[in-house]
């Protein structure tokens, strides 16, 4: 194992549970470069999409705990999808805590065909056709998904999940009115709303988001106490020496003060939000232990 004193000693590989080209490989490589100067060694970005972000989790927690392999991660790959998984994972035992890059709320959306145009009026209608309405996700377990249970419990109305294999089809059925509301990134849905599709009525959000600021958000707009972001993250292999984890997050603290790369995320909707080990650690916990509550609660199962 290299000293921590002596770190790094060589590149060091950021695995991403995404295809290449979509938003976390945007945002990691934008990071890899401004870490990379900061570390004195080049951050190389390796995407490894599929298995639900597994492959690269088990990539990463199987890699010599030194600090040259890293996990750049969505938060539903380490608080949902090891809880989904036939033996489920206590992610904590297995990865350390570097810090959190970025976070972003979802925006919940309806069809223009709906005669909605805010959160109560979406409420009140759902509440006035019981199981009339339906939620399109990206698909079972996923982000989305979840967040649609935790909205109907917390708004106490019955509408139907109706599942998709992505998000194009699912946006396409929402603008026709097939589905009548989606929780969604904004950037994915920005062409159908400019386009006049389908509306934006608020967003999940805890406080206003400087990315999504004329946007109401849905805790203050009828669902008292409704909130839920995505957010990315980095983590090391579990045993990573406390040193090793200390430099990377000097490293990233120094985002913080990057203006030019924090204007970079808010073209994207995304705010830039670095925090410890140790807050990561604590928010992995806490939030890992919320959505254990929505599946359970819903019975949500991976076929």
């Amino acid at each position: 194992m290299a000293q921590a004193d002596a770190y790094p000693a060589k590149p060091i590989r950021v695995i991403v549970p995404f295809a290449a080209g979509g938003p976390a490989d945007v945002i990691a490589r934008e990071m890899a470069q401004s870490l990379g100067k900061d570390l004195g060694q080049s951050l190389v970005v390796e995407n490894m999409g599929g298995g639900a972000g597994v492959p690269a989790l088990n990539t990463v927690a199987r890699a010599p705990a030194d600090g040259h392999t890293l996990l750049f991660a969505a938060s539903g790959n380490v608080v949902i999808q090891p809880l989904l998984a036939k033996n489920r994972v206590d992610v904590l035992t297995q990865l350390a805590p570097v810090g959190m890059v970025t976070t972003s709320p979802h925006v919940l959306v309806v069809s223009s065909k709906l005669p909605v145009r805010t959160v109560k009026e979406l409420t009140d209608y759902a509440k006035a056709h019981p199981g009339a309405m339906n939620f399109a996700s990206a698909g079972v377990g996923g982000l989305a998904h979840l967040g649609t249970e935790l909205f109907k419990r917390a708004a106490g109305i019955d509408a139907r999940h109706v599942p998709y294999k992505g998000t194009s089809q699912a946006m396409t059925d929402l603008a026709s009115g097939e589905v009548q509301a989606m929780f969604s990134s904004l950037p994915s849905m920005k062409g159908m709303i400019d386009k006049g599709t389908i509306r934006v009525v608020g967003v999940t959000g805890p406080s206003p988001s400087p990315a999504y600021k004329d946007i109401p958000l849905i805790g203050k707009e009828g669902v008292p106490g409704f909130e839920y972001t995505t957010w990315y993250a980095l983590y090391a292999p579990a045993g990573t020496p406390a040193a090793v984890i200390a430099r990377l997050g000097k490293a990233l603290s120094g985002l913080a003060a990057d203006k030019a790369f924090d204007d970079r995320l808010q073209a994207q909707g995304v705010d830039l939000h670095v925090t410890s080990a140790k807050e990561l650690g604590e928010r992995t916990r806490k939030e890992s232990a919320g959505w254990d509550k929505v599946i359970r609660e819903s019975g949500i199962e991976l076929n």
